[in-house]
């Protein structure tokens, strides 16, 4: 470990900023953050090889410090999605210090949360253990794993209640599971936060940042230069080959293998599915199991929904159901409902027996799929295209929206999604290519004349007739351009 004094002339913005490089996997170092104008910026130190990485939940996490009105925060999301590295970096860059403990590594700790429910008793025992005094506001406390301690997520509302002006921020492998369940945490004590593998925003940043500032700089019925347009599209290929998780990421920016991208992406696979064989739960891990494995044959189908029976032959909701809710709730599969009608509210017409479920990282569904890179970076037209298109864009849309996309399908044609944007229904087309519209999405602009309705493809962003169409790679930049 060293560190590395910055010059304060450069950096008048906090005082006393070190580097502070530490270990991480196979020979991987992540190094302390520097903040300007709260965005953060990591320095993944490879080989000499220096990436610079900006997650735009670090904004959130500056927020939920600054509200008056802040509870403990629980950070929810996948494995490996970069849950603790967040944490320990706002940590660095936003208080004078943080203590890190970790449920899973240090078995004893569950001790102190199970003799105790008094949070300054509490937190006396954890200043001894970490070796320095915990301030109110000053020190950041971090539990990490905490899924293996159930009396810790619960010790959260006493810190509301009688010690709220200390900072805790609590996450876990599959902490979403647990709190599905009511009785599982502390209803009303806690704020919550999402954390998804690198949105495309963030993804450009880190390995294209020259790039990203043109990206940053496109607004609303902006002409997009023919050059721009062409990088952009080639930016968007390599996502949909290399995805979002944090390690493929810093993988390709620094050795630029696909080879070496593939290769983390069939292990991070294995580790879900071993994930799920060590579940013990009252859920069938065999089941998670089998459910996880048919995403791929169930979004090849022609109408994407999903199908009890083809997970299993004779299969039913009964024997799968709360197979798809843990998967659902780990963050690992994104679930939208077909609707009766396409009405506001989208929520009180959700066909709830009807649904897609789509994988959380399209890098993720693209190696699962066994798609070869030549098939998406040679434009070419390959069975899967369009269902990979879809888990793009619903993976851009997400957080966008106060209400969660939908989709709308019946004897007469499909939408492939909707968004609620206040009272205004959107309707949403994606395409893989530059082909343009179905009849269904005509027909729906025909007789309803939405005030907005949108195209994601490949042709550049510009009006035609009725349709906005906006390039594929401006999907996470939707609601400012409406």
């Amino acid at each position: 470990m060293f560190s590395l004094r910055l010059p304060m002339e450069r950096y008048p913005f906090q005082k006393n900023v070190f580097i502070r490089v530490l270990f991480f996997r196979k020979n991987v170092f992540y190094s302390r953050c520097i903040t300007w104008k709260n965005v953060l910026y990591c320095f993944h130190l490879e080989e000499k090889v220096v990436t610079r990485m900006k997650r735009s939940a670090f904004s959130q996490l500056v927020k939920w410090k600054d509200t008056p009105e802040r509870k403990p925060l629980i950070i929810r999301g996948a494995r490996q999605v970069g849950k603790t590295w967040l944490m320990k970096e706002f940590g660095q860059s936003c208080y004078d210090s943080f203590v890190y403990f970790n449920f899973d590594e240090e078995d004893e700790l569950k001790s102190i949360f199970e003799a105790n429910k008094n949070p300054q008793r509490i937190i006396e025992l954890l200043s001894m253990i970490a070796g320095e005094k915990i301030l109110p506001g000053e020190t950041l406390v971090i539990f990490d794993e905490v899924q293996e301690c159930p009396e810790a997520l619960n010790t959260l509302k006493y810190f509301k209640e009688k010690a709220n002006d200390y900072h805790v921020i609590a996450a876990g492998s599959l902490l979403g599971t647990l709190l599905a369940q009511p009785k599982s945490y502390p209803v009303g004590m806690v704020n919550l936060l999402d954390l998804y593998p690198l949105y495309f925003d963030e993804f450009l940043e880190a390995t294209d940042p020259a790039l990203f500032a043109y990206y940053e700089s496109i607004q609303k019925d902006q002409t997009i230069e023919e050059i721009f347009h062409n990088r952009l599209l080639e930016a968007y290929n390599y996502y949909l080959i290399i995805g979002g998780m944090p390690e493929c990421v810093a993988s390709w920016v620094n050795h630029k293998d696909p080879a070496a991208v593939s290769q983390i992406q069939r292990e991070l696979v294995e580790i879900y599915e071993n994930d799920f064989s060590k579940h013990n739960g009252k859920v069938n891990s065999g089941r998670i199991l089998m459910v996880f494995r048919s995403i791929v044959s169930q979004l090849a189908k022609s109408n994407e929904k999903f199908i009890y029976g083809a997970v299993r032959q004779g299969g039913r909701a009964r024997d799968f159901e709360e197979a798809i809710e843990w998967l659902v709730s780990a963050g690992m599969l994104n679930r939208i409902y077909n609707v009766s009608k396409m009405e506001h509210p989208l929520s009180a017409f959700d066909k709830l027996d009807q649904f897609k479920l789509f994988l959380f990282d399209t890098g993720l569904l693209k190696h699962m799929a066994g798609i070869d890179n030549s098939a998406i970076l040679l434009k070419a037209d390959y069975q899967f295209k369009g269902p990979l298109t879809e888990n793009y864009v619903l993976q851009q849309l997400r957080g966008q929206f106060e209400v969660e996309p939908r989709y709308y399908s019946d004897k007469t044609g499909e939408i492939d999604f909707l968004l609620q944007n206040g009272t205004e229904i959107i309707p949403v087309e994606a395409k893989g290519g530059e082909d343009k519209s179905a009849p269904s999405f005509k027909r729906y602009i025909a007789n309803r004349h939405p005030e907005h309705a949108l195209r994601f493809s490949k042709r550049g962003y510009r009006k035609d007739g009725a349709i906005t169409n906006i390039p594929l790679y401006l999907a996470r930049k939707t609601r400012e351009l409406l």
